[in-house]
């Protein structure tokens, strides 16, 4: 479904491709089991640390992904057809301050970036939404994140018992963040702080505790990071940097051969909920977001330390700042080039996929999640797609 939503982005409509996002609350006070699957692993890898990482004599790794705290696809019918759900039990629930949730300020719909405006429609978030609803979505957000962190303290407690934490380290981190509607949006497909900005927690011997460390990251420094944990030569020509120098606060020049780390990190996404290729990059207090071409869409320009909500776009009232930033992404990515060869990638494997079915491709996109729009007025959007292609 999202691979059709992607390739036909360029396409000159609009359809719903998220349900209209809720929250579910089930079972009682006593429940804290609401994620079976990752509760699941999550014993598997206790049991794992307590029968067999206890008896080894050589270091082991162990890699543990847990779908929390993702929201569902909740088989709802009717106007909630689809509706990515926030779904949590009173037990996780009760641990959340609702007096302490912040309710994020939205442009009115007609003041937003056009490609805003598409990840906002196609998300179902354009609609009216009360400031409990609002509030709802990010308290069951957030006993999500509760009950994810009490799956890590479950691989804490293991180790500890087991007397390996002194000698493991533990590294936390996630793909993406939530947007809990920030922005009028929610879930991902974003270069806004809630949903490019990942938690990054790090525990192990000789790390100092509550050491927060500002510099800006990435997750392609993670690869580098575990060789260096493990003593193996970190090859030259990888795009990430070990965190080790940071962790133990040496200085970077010294202890890589490579040199010290660049002062930015850079983010892009092709996929679907966005009607643009978009590149981020994300460098001391600013933040610079460019479209496609880099001209026939307004980039945007935050200020995060003024403007930690990023309600104010820089772009137009400083040209000099934006200029210098986009010489620096070009010297990293040609992304206008980048962005043509998606838009050909997009319309050949949308041009193949309709080829494929052998039959009137419209009646298979009726089955994806955009059906219920699609079938409002389906020939509208066969010409449409006729039009692009």
């Amino acid at each position: 479904s999202n691979r059709v939503e992607a390739w036909t982005r360029d396409v000159n409509f609009l359809l719903r491709q998220e349900g209209r996002p809720m929250v579910k609350l089930i079972g009682h006070r006593k429940q804290f089991r609401v994620m079976e699957t990752d509760w699941r692993n999550t014993d598997k890898t206790v049991n794992w640390i307590k029968e067999e990482a206890v008896n080894f004599t050589q270091p082991f790794i162990l890699y543990l992904g847990l779908n929390l705290p993702h929201p569902y696809p909740s088989p709802y019918a009717g106007e909630n057809f689809g509706s990515s759900t926030f779904l949590t039990s009173p037990y996780w629930l009760e641990k959340v301050n609702y007096e302490a949730i912040k309710i994020p300020k939205w442009s009115s719909v007609s003041e937003m970036h056009p490609v805003d405006y598409y990840s906002s429609y196609t998300k179902n978030c354009t609609g009216e939404f009360t400031k409990e609803e609002v509030r709802n979505i990010r308290a069951f957000y957030y006993a999500m994140c509760a009950e994810t962190d009490a799956m890590l303290g479950e691989i804490i407690s293991a180790l500890r018992d087991t007397g390996l934490l002194g000698k493991t380290i533990i590294i936390f981190t996630a793909d993406h963040g939530e947007l809990a509607m920030e922005h009028r949006q929610f879930y991902k497909m974003s270069m806004y702080e809630g949903s490019s900005h990942v938690p990054l927690l790090v525990m192990g011997p000789g790390l100092r505790e509550q050491h927060q460390i500002s510099n800006v990251v990435s997750l392609v420094d993670i690869y580098p990071t575990m060789l260096d944990i493990a003593r193996i030569p970190v090859p030259q020509n990888l795009s990430g940097y070990s965190l080790i120098p940071l962790l133990r606060e040496k200085a970077e020049s010294k202890a890589s051969p490579r040199g010290s780390r660049p002062s930015w990190v850079l983010s892009e996404f092709h996929g679907c909920n966005v009607n643009s290729s978009v590149y981020m990059l994300r460098t001391g207090k600013w933040k610079y977001i460019t479209y496609s071409d880099g001209s026939s869409v307004l980039p945007q320009l935050f200020d995060l330390t003024a403007d930690p909500d990023e309600l104010t776009n820089l772009a137009i009232k400083f040209p000099v700042t934006v200029h210098s930033l986009d010489k620096i992404l070009r010297s990293i990515v040609n992304y206008p080039k980048v962005s043509s060869s998606v838009q050909e990638y997009n319309k050949q494997h949308f041009i193949s996929w309709k080829q494929s079915l052998g039959h009137n491709y419209s009646s298979v996109i009726a089955n994806l999640r955009w059906h219920q729009d699609w079938l409002k007025d389906q020939k509208k959007y066969e010409n449409a797609i006729e039009l692009w292609l």
